[in-house]
């Protein structure tokens, strides 16, 4: 509970900070957005690194990606009931403090099944973050400015994925990968520090509701089967192997018994009675989609240029970043005019922006130079700005107050299972569709094929010897065919996006919440 000198209004809330210590809330709220996000993606430059390290493969790297992604969304539906048992600003710091502990503890896994065991660890703990987060923003801004609060908010989201990708390069090319984690450390002590002495006197009134036991060990036991059957799937061929289908079938009975039980609960773990509002449900279904298109281009984009292109960590990282430069500057506009722009249009023109960038680089190939590569993330990067603010202004719609944390919960739980089904789902399909073009293209290397007859002939006169020569004519075609399952999956993903448009205009204004208003 706040302290002695805490003045609440007669709705228990407290007046909004101002000044100064405002400023300082919110970078110390920005900070710790930007860990939980930035820990998302300053990996996925660095998995070639870390799978080798720890004698895996690149595939299995990605369970470093996933395995977290899924543990942070376990928890994110609960942010809501943690955030009223507990207090909301206890709860934040005490997410921030244990988030820096398994970050620290990532960094001294010595093989990947310790690795996964602290990442699962550091996504649990960093569950809450981001939607209390949001609550605590909203809380202590004035009404009017609650808008700009979101924007900023919104600016640290898309500066996170630019930060990773870079930071994640030179970490992993200059020091070693430890490091990706070790920088959480001082970042989230100070960012937890400030919180708490600002907020210590400020608690959000805490309810001492019972324990939905039967929901959370259905929704630990439904995601972490679902968890277990997207990361081991690429390497045990799905649902051939028994152990895949066993997980499968677990997963589908809890979650499926999930549910109604949450529905029909009188304090449930994860209020799914959310989903009656009509905007919330459109705008967490949009954002569900747009997100497993960007997680998947995310994750495939880096592997595809270190794998295939032979890019450095830190130069993969530098061909990605581009995806929120833009941002950068759109979205601290858009925050000063949400409540002038169309909820609806503006992220329709943000899905055909993300539609047309990934259909260019579907038609990027190996010899592809760096600024053709980096270019169309460029671009992407007016997407970026423009799909999540007004997306989250829809989700909040007719929100209550007391429902922000519940709300900002489920709807992180579902964009983040997104976009970690994305990460198994898009190398699945890319390791499938190359390994069908490396079949089709070996078809026309043949001893009577003249173009096949032709090329060894020429590596022959380079006296080159004819097993070498099948050997590097082996090594072109895997390299054709990885460029080739790549652009399908790119072009895949931006279908995916002009899917989510239409979704989109089901929402109703008008449109904000709590003093946020937003145009038709």
């Amino acid at each position: 509970m706040a302290g002695p000198t805490a003045i609440t209004g007669r709705d228990g809330e407290y007046p909004p900070l101002t000044g100064l210590n405002l400023v300082l809330l919110t970078i110390a709220v920005s900070i710790s957005s930007f860990m939980e996000i930035l820990d998302m993606t300053i990996v996925n430059v660095s998995v070639p690194s870390i799978s080798g390290s720890l004698g895996v493969s690149p595939a299995e790297g990605t369970w470093a990606i996933s395995s977290y992604m899924l543990a942070a969304a376990v928890v994110q539906p609960l942010a809501g009931w943690i955030g009223r048992r507990f207090g909301e600003v206890r709860s934040f710091v005490a997410s921030l403090l244990l988030f820096v502990a398994f970050s620290a503890l990532c960094g001294l896994a010595t093989s990947m099944p310790m690795l996964v065991a602290f990442r699962i660890m550091q996504g649990f703990v960093s569950g809450p973050l981001m939607a209390v987060a949001q609550a605590l923003l909203l809380r202590n801004y004035p009404p009017q400015k609650r808008g700009m609060a979101m924007g900023l908010w919104a600016m640290v989201v898309i500066f996170a994925p630019i930060c990773g990708p870079i930071l994640g390069g030179t970490i992993t090319d200059n020091l070693s990968w430890p490091w990706l984690f070790y920088i959480n450390v001082p970042t989230g002590l100070i960012a937890a520090a400030t919180t708490w002495m600002l907020l210590r006197k400020r608690e959000s009134k805490t309810v001492k509701v019972p324990i939905d036991i039967v929901g959370l060990i259905l929704l630990v036991v439904g995601v972490g089967s679902l968890q277990f059957m997207l990361d081991n799937g690429n390497e045990k061929d799905w649902f051939s192997s028994p152990e895949i289908l066993t997980a499968a079938v677990i997963a589908v009975v809890a979650l499926s018994f999930l549910i109604p039980w949450e529905l029909t609960d009188p304090h449930p773990m994860v209020d799914l009675r959310l989903f009656k509002g009509r905007n919330f449900l459109v705008g967490t279904l949009a954002v569900a989609v747009a997100f497993f298109a960007f997680s998947g281009v995310n994750v495939i984009y880096p592997l595809w240029l270190q794998t295939t292109l032979n890019y450095t960590s830190t130069w993969a990282g530098y061909a990605v970043a581009p995806v929120g430069v833009l941002a950068l500057f759109i979205a601290p506009v858009l925050g000063r005019n949400i409540h002038r722009v169309n909820m609806r249009l503006v992220p329709t023109i943000a899905f055909l922006v993300f539609a047309s960038s990934l259909y260019w680089v579907s038609t990027l190939n190996e010899t592809a130079t760096f600024g053709q590569l980096s270019l169309p993330r460029l671009f992407q990067g007016i997407g970026v700005s423009l799909f999540f603010l007004p997306l989250n202004q829809i989700i909040f719609s007719g929100v209550a107050p007391n429902e922000l944390a519940n709300a900002a919960g489920l709807s992180n739980f579902i964009r983040t299972m997104s976009g970690s089904i994305s990460t198994a789902v898009c190398v699945w399909l890319w390791n499938t569709r190359s390994i069908y073009h490396h079949a089709v293209l070996t078809e026309s290397v043949n001893a009577r094929a003249p173009g096949s007859i032709h090329y060894l002939g020429v590596l022959s006169s380079k006296g080159i010897p004819d097993v070498a020569a099948r050997g590097y004519v082996d090594h072109v075609i895997t390299g054709q065919a990885s460029t080739m399952g790549a652009n399908d999956v790119f072009l895949l993903l931006a279908v995916l996006f002009l899917v989510a448009i239409p979704v989109v205009w089901f929402a109703r204004p008008p449109f904000g919440t709590g003093g946020m208003k937003g145009g038709h």
